[in-house]
């Protein structure tokens, strides 16, 4: 068991992340009526994010405690140390899962507990992660313009998602100062999250344009950029939810103004993406893209958009954003149901917990003499 945590790296919360959203994005479809068994169905995949939450958080702590050199090995490869992230969203999407839909197996008082618990330990980790991540990739990494991944955004959207889902406890704290307090704070961390990410993706879009399409094992990657599109959407809409009773008769009406005239463009950019990076993966499914748990990258940023859109059509009352909801949905589920097959296979198979393969080497020259005797 030692031994096979070894590789085990923080980016394996991202099936955490996907896992928990399938589950709160299902229980808030705007269906145009009641379909039995799915929230029965949502609960149950809310427990199995849970149950895999608690699972990776013991394997990980093996992995510090028997391979530290591999752990700090992770926080300082460029490549895996923005994975980090993924940790922090993990236990917020649980979390915010536990309040929406695990209430119904485990009450709401222990769901408010379990949620308060894993947002303040979500939202610690996200804000060290944004600040600790940029930090050494400043000092210590070294990277190039030409390495810019959509990867870098992870702990900068951590934030974001702790915005969006710190809502769901406002109403369970004190009237008065700690309600203003924790929404405020949560605007706050919006803020934080936003202005980070759009200094973040020119560098992403401009490698894309600039430096070709990604390697066929990161392509999915593309898809990350969805995350704080449609989590920001979410958050927006959610904040004017909460503002209605919370914040005097203008300010509650500002918030759901701004619900509406911050997530229409920013879900209409959202669909433009999804086109484009759904493109670069055909593409790289044409020719041999393999699987890797960066398929998980398909789930999460999704099931933001999905929330999203419900959010939008909840503030709009529009039938055609009910209808995008339940279509995005469609994707969720297809796109989750394929990494979970993939990363089972994986795990049986052994390819997964295994070390990485070194690169080939590369062939050496061969030295030809001509009939002069001269080498070339």
């Amino acid at each position: 068991m030692i031994t096979a945590v070894r590789h085990l790296g923080p980016n394996w919360y991202a099936s955490v992340m996907g896992t928990a959203v399938l589950a709160t994005a299902g229980a808030a479809l705007p269906l145009p009526g009641p379909l039995p068994g799915l929230r029965p169905v949502c609960v149950a995949v809310w427990a199995l994010s849970l149950l895999m939450l608690v699972t990776l958080l013991a394997a990980r702590a093996l992995h510090w405690r028997h391979h530290r050199d591999q752990a700090r090995a992770h926080l300082l490869d460029p490549a895996t140390a923005p994975f980090y992230g993924c940790l922090a969203m993990a236990l917020l999407a649980v979390g915010g899962g536990t309040v929406t839909v695990g209430r119904d197996w485990i009450g709401t008082p222990a769901a408010v507990a379990v949620d308060a618990v894993l947002f303040t330990a979500g939202t610690a980790v996200g804000l060290a992660s944004a600040v600790a991540v940029p930090y050494l990739m400043a000092v210590h990494h070294r990277v190039r313009a030409d390495q810019a991944s959509p990867v870098w955004l992870l702990p900068l959207v951590a934030p974001m998602v702790s915005a969006a889902l710190g809502p769901l406890l406002v109403p369970h704290l004190p009237p008065g100062q700690p309600r203003e307090t924790l929404l405020l704070g949560c605007v706050a961390l919006f803020g934080l999250s936003l202005l980070a990410t759009l200094l973040m993706l020119p560098l992403v879009f401009a490698r894309l344009l600039t430096g070709g399409p990604l390697p066929l094992a990161l392509t999915p990657t593309l898809f990350l950029v969805l995350g704080p599109l449609g989590q920001s959407t979410t958050a927006v809409g959610h904040f004017a939810d909460t503002a209605r009773g919370l914040v005097p008769g203008a300010g509650a009406a500002a918030f759901s103004a701004f619900a509406v005239l911050y997530g229409a463009p920013v879900m209409g950019f959202a669909l433009l993406w999804l086109c484009l990076a759904g493109a670069h993966v055909l593409r790289a499914r044409r020719l041999g893209m393999p699987f890797t748990l960066t398929w998980w990258a398909f789930t999460f940023p999704v099931g933001t958009c999905v929330t999203g859109a419900e959010s939008l059509a909840r503030h709009t009352g529009l039938a055609v954003l009910d209808a995008l909801a339940i279509a995005l949905y469609g994707v969720l589920l297809t796109a989750w149901a394929a990494a979970a097959v993939g990363t089972v296979r994986g795990l049986f198979s052994g390819a997964l917990p295994a070390a990485p393969r070194p690169a080939p080497a590369a062939p050496r020259p061969v030295t030809v003499r001509t009939t002069s005797g001269a080498a070339r």
